[in-house]
């Protein structure tokens, strides 16, 4: 009977050779090489410790299994890192105050890896996308930490916001990071993100941004840098005119693709002096909407029946309905309709009060004459920006973000942007890697690892082993895969 190598144990003999990831460092070698970040980064510091070797190992480290900033001193401190990287020991105030020079010189260093950027990749064009996201900050000791609107749904958090100026579809590369408090809204963000990038833009190239950024200010500051804006509109009353007569205006049905043409899409063109008005009807945006009041008429209608329950036996409002402060006396009364309707009565009385009327509307505004295919194509495909926030928080993790001083966590998130970087990079000159997550690109450089042997009777040699298809086109492998 043939015995199972793999399964005699026994036979194991402990040796000294290592095995580690290798692809996350390889990758990082190779971005540093190709966009010459060496001449970037070295002038910023020429004593002691080498700076481009520390931040190219920390961008290997978040292209790894990362966990936070905080431990990447322990990464850094394995023997096999210390090896590769040829690092002297060092304590983890060194890899503190690294952070803080990087954000202390970011305005250096953005505007060095634009420029590297844009001079090693011929774009196609440069219209940017423009987001803000916020993030948690663990802890009170830093002044950026504020409470403010949260997207990561945490508002009982300290948060800071976090704005990137991405190059729009086909690219999707990132090529500018902000930093403010977490109390500053999109509207006043807004500027230092697009002033960061817009010296690398061509004249009229588009700028597309959400709503929640669209004050006048900002649209007249794009026209002002010789760009074209794309932006979502905020309903107002003055709109409601234009809906209620949207049928009369014989919209166009859109068929962008089949996904939009099974969601009903139409739409009319409104152009004015300066600017364009896209106002579009969503069939499926409808049915969501109507959803959404559904559930508020519901929920309304539930709560007042707690208030005329808690009227009729006399007993307190609850807390969440009341006002509990022991500095503020209120005297009121309450009461509700529900005793002079039925149930059915109710709903319907609510549901009329809710509906605004633009249920499956929404509209986009432009500088520039587009139609409205391209005006909605456009502005769809700025979701691509939201991939890159989900990728920084979530795979190049660059949260949890710990009590630092304001400069520390800028620099933290730059070492993590610098690493989206780098994947994005790879998306887009990579055709085998244009539609794979970071995840799974993390996944397949992590693959790729490399044995260390070290002995007498071996010398000193590696061992590469685990390569595939994925790995191996992201790091130019002239190698086949078996």
């Amino acid at each position: 009977m043939k015995t199972n190598r793999f399964t005699e144990t026994l036979n194991i003999t402990p040796t000294p050779h290592i095995s580690f990831p290798i692809g996350p460092l390889l990758l990082s070698e190779k971005m540093f090489t190709s966009l010459d970040l060496v001449s970037l980064f070295s002038p910023l510091k020429k004593k002691g410790i080498d700076i481009s070797t520390l931040i190219k190992a920390l961008a290997a480290y978040k292209l790894s299994d990362n966990f936070s900033i905080k431990r990447a001193h322990s990464w850094l401190m394995q023997p096999e890192t210390r090896e590769y990287y040829n690092l002297p020991s060092f304590t983890g105030k060194t890899q503190y105050r690294l952070l803080e020079m990087l954000w202390q010189n970011s305005a250096f260093i953005i505007s060095g890896l634009q420029e590297r950027i844009f001079s090693r990749c011929q774009f196609e064009h440069t219209d940017v996308n423009l987001d803000w996201t916020s993030l948690v900050l663990h802890g009170s000791a830093s002044p950026m930490g504020k409470y403010g609107y949260s997207r990561d749904h945490r508002p009982d958090k300290l948060q800071i916001t976090l704005g990137i100026t991405e190059l729009a579809h086909p690219i999707n590369v990132p090529i500018g990071v902000t930093v403010k408090a977490g109390n500053v809204n999109d509207v006043t963000h807004f500027r230092s993100t697009f002033l960061q990038s817009q010296k690398k833009l061509t004249e009229g190239s588009m700028v597309i941004f959400d709503k929640g950024a669209g004050s006048k200010q900002n649209l007249e500051l794009v026209e002002v840098c010789g760009h074209d804006y794309l932006t979502a509109k905020k309903l107002n009353t003055s709109d409601d005119k234009i809906i209620k007569t949207f049928w009369q205006r014989k919209p166009v049905q859109l068929n962008l693709d089949e996904q939009t043409e099974k969601r009903g899409i139409y739409g009319i063109k409104i152009v004015k002096p300066g600017s364009v008005t896209y106002f579009y009807f969503s069939q499926g945006l409808e049915a969501q909407n109507l959803d959404a009041l559904s559930r508020k008429v519901y929920r309304q209608f539930m709560e007042a029946e707690v208030i005329q329950e808690c009227i009729s036996r006399n007993k307190k409002l609850p807390k969440k309905i009341g006002i509990s402060n022991p500095l503020v006396k209120i005297t009121y009364s309450v009461q509700t309709k529900l005793l002079q309707m039925s149930e059915e009565e109710a709903l319907a009385f609510l549901r009329e009060k809710l509906n605004t009327g633009r249920g499956g509307f929404f509209a986009l505004t432009s500088s520039r004459n587009l139609t409205l295919a391209e005006a909605l194509e456009r502005y769809r495909k700025k979701d691509s920006i939201e991939k890159i926030f989900h990728s920084l928080k979530n795979e190049i993790e660059i949260k949890p973000l710990r009590v630092w001083t304001e400069n520390s966590i800028r620099g933290a998130i730059l070492i993590g942007f610098l690493a989206q970087l780098f994947v994005s990079l790879v998306r887009y000159e990579v055709p085998e890697a244009k539609h794979v997550a970071t995840k799974f690109i993390k996944y397949s450089l992590m693959n790729l690892t490399v044995t260390m042997m070290k002995g007498k009777e071996r010398g000193h040699r590696c061992l590469f082993s685990n390569f595939d298809a994925l790995n191996t086109a992201i790091l130019g492998l002239k190698c086949g895969v078996g």
